[in-house]
């Protein structure tokens, strides 16, 4: 257990924050540079950016085992393991400060003003209790915030985005895949993303080693723990690292008054606050509310919906390798998208599917990553002779398209408490249970023939399917998610329990629908906007006595 922030004494802390991802330190740095006394839990620790495996010739066999992006493979002191015998994709998560985002491809787009209101346009799903108009001051403050990158004037967008630094280089990669859209006549625009082209303090610019999800050692990427944590920190706020978080505890009245932790030696803490913000992500926050039972909400926390690890939305991924003859330098990144296309993106009911695609163009940073598109042959064809043939052939010469989905939300994907497994503190590890349905599926298998095209369209000498399933949960939403109506949603449009008046969920859990973009600017975006009111209604705020 280590505190680092502004000294514990006996007041109550007033806003106590679970979790130090996106979200959490978003929530934290607005409170305290408001004048708020905020006290954040993290289950995990601090990584040194010396330490990332990005950098070391020893990467793949790290990201292969204790720096893996699933926790059940990592089997870190930091982590809960997650029961997935019933779901066709397995959460990718990281348990410490920053987050996921220390793992993510920093990829950073908006969602686009449709996604908001897919009932309305569509007759799909539901609305968002708010919409694009409403979250697109919170969008332009976290750019700046966290340092983004990317080119304006992107036609899939409100000619107001602006990103507030130039795009990376799109690469030779970026301007083959631009050749073939082109053909094709489809969008295409470079990426907008977490990542800073210009240094800035401690954070170098990208170096482009294509390496963003395996932690980027100039913290050019915009991993929350170099982003946001620091003016966090400086401005006041308390984290407390290595505190698994066991419960969410109430009053008599029905109030949240605290949480109950236990540090690495086992011992239980309770930390008292006059306001709650849950910020675990689409799974570890559905765990926590489930686990948080008592005699005035023996369902769950906040569960009166029954609504609470309902609805969890994956975003299912596809990749098509493209290989050509001519050296495109393809090793060099940002990994997530040199470009993206939003050509599909939007809803055309002709297709035969409900919602659309997002597509990527992504490079391949070594020869491991080049091998693994063919992990479906069989290990004589990809190993020795032959697995040097595949490099030589590909290596820098190949890159993937990849196209993630829009899935839509379905009660019967859940996340619960696990029968069977624990976490290291003995606590009950969620249990997902995810299955394709149908729409999916036709949406994958449509995206997948459309990517062959581009490839062959660019002219790619060869073009082979790469399925990424199931290790490929990346983004986890869904499963608190929010509305107007306390029978039909777990929060309203701020994130507020309507339970449980002092309780808020800021992260992915509250989202509707899912979009077919990164998650993690839309997050943040939500958190901004509901701390701010959470600010300016604090004179009307219920809180324990």
């Amino acid at each position: 257990m280590t505190a680092v922030g502004q000294p514990p004494d006996d007041r109550v802390t007033d806003v106590l924050i679970i979790g130090a991802g996106p979200s959490g330190a978003t929530s934290a740095r607005i409170l305290a540079e408001s004048g708020y006394r905020v006290t954040c839990l993290e289950q995990g620790g601090w990584v040194n950016r010396i330490d990332y495996p990005s950098d070391k010739l020893e990467r793949d066999v790290l990201c292969a085992s204790s720096w893996s992006i699933d926790p059940n493979v990592r089997q870190g002191a930091w982590d809960y393991p997650c029961d997935v015998s019933e779901s066709d994709m397995h959460p990718l998560n990281f348990n410490g400060v920053g987050g996921s985002s220390m793992f993510f491809g920093a990829e950073w787009p908006r969602f686009v003003p449709s996604d908001f209101k897919v009932r309305s346009l569509y007759g799909l799903a539901d609305d968002w209790p708010l919409t694009y108009e409403e979250l697109e001051p919170y969008y332009t403050l976290l750019d700046e915030m966290v340092g983004v990158s990317g080119r304006p004037g992107d036609p899939a967008y409100p000619p107001t985005v602006e990103p507030p630094m130039s795009e990376a280089p799109i690469g030779r990669i970026g301007v083959k895949a631009a050749e073939g859209m082109n053909k094709l006549g489809w969008h295409w625009w470079p990426a907008t993303q977490a990542i800073m082209t210009r240094t800035h303090g401690d954070r170098g610019a990208c170096a482009r080693r294509g390496m963003c999800m395996s932690g980027c050692p100039e913290g050019a990427k915009g991993a929350f723990d170099v982003a946001m944590w620091p003016a966090a920190l400086a401005a006041g706020a308390t984290l407390i690292t290595e505190a698994r978080v066991r419960e969410i505890t109430v009053d008599k009245a029905g109030l949240a008054n605290g949480a109950t932790w236990i540090d690495t030696d086992g011992r239980e803490h309770h930390e008292a606050a006059s306001i709650v913000i849950v910020c675990a992500n689409g799974v570890g926050t559905p765990r926590l509310l489930q686990l948080s039972t008592s005699a005035l909400f023996p369902d769950g926390l906040a569960n009166s919906s029954g609504l609470v690890g309902k609805n969890l939305m994956m975003h299912p991924f596809v990749g098509v390798l493209g290989v050509y003859e001519e050296q495109l330098e393809s090793w060099l990144g940002p990994f997530g998208a040199n470009l993206y296309s939003l050509q599909f993106a939007e809803t055309d009911l002709s297709r035969g599917f409900a919602r659309g695609a997002k597509w990527s163009a992504m490079a391949i940073p070594g020869p491991m990553e080049l091998l693994a598109k063919y992990a479906d042959l069989p290990i004589a064809e990809r190993t020795g002779a032959a697995g040097q043939a595949l490099v030589e052939r590909g290596l820098g010469r190949a890159f993937e398209w990849a196209a993630s989905i829009e899935d839509l939300p379905d009660e019967s994907n859940t996340v619960t408490l696990s029968p069977d497994l624990v976490d290291g503190s003995g606590i009950p590890a969620p249990k997902l249970t995810y299955r394709l349905s149908e729409d999916s599926i036709r949406n994958l298998d449509w995206n997948v023939e459309r990517m062959h095209e581009a490839h062959r369209a660019a002219g790619a000498i060869e073009t082979k399917t790469v399925p990424w399933m199931p290790a490929v949960g990346w983004h986890m939403l869904g499963t608190a998610r929010c509305g107007s109506d306390p029978l039909t949603s777990v929060v309203d449009g701020y994130g507020r329990s309507h339970d449980v008046p002092n309780l808020f969920v800021l992260d992915g859990s509250v989202f509707v629908t899912s979009s077919s973009v990164n998650p993690t600017s839309t997050v943040v975006a939500f958190a901004a906007r509901a701390v701010e009111h959470l600010m300016e209604t604090a004179g009307n705020q219920k809180v324990p006595v």
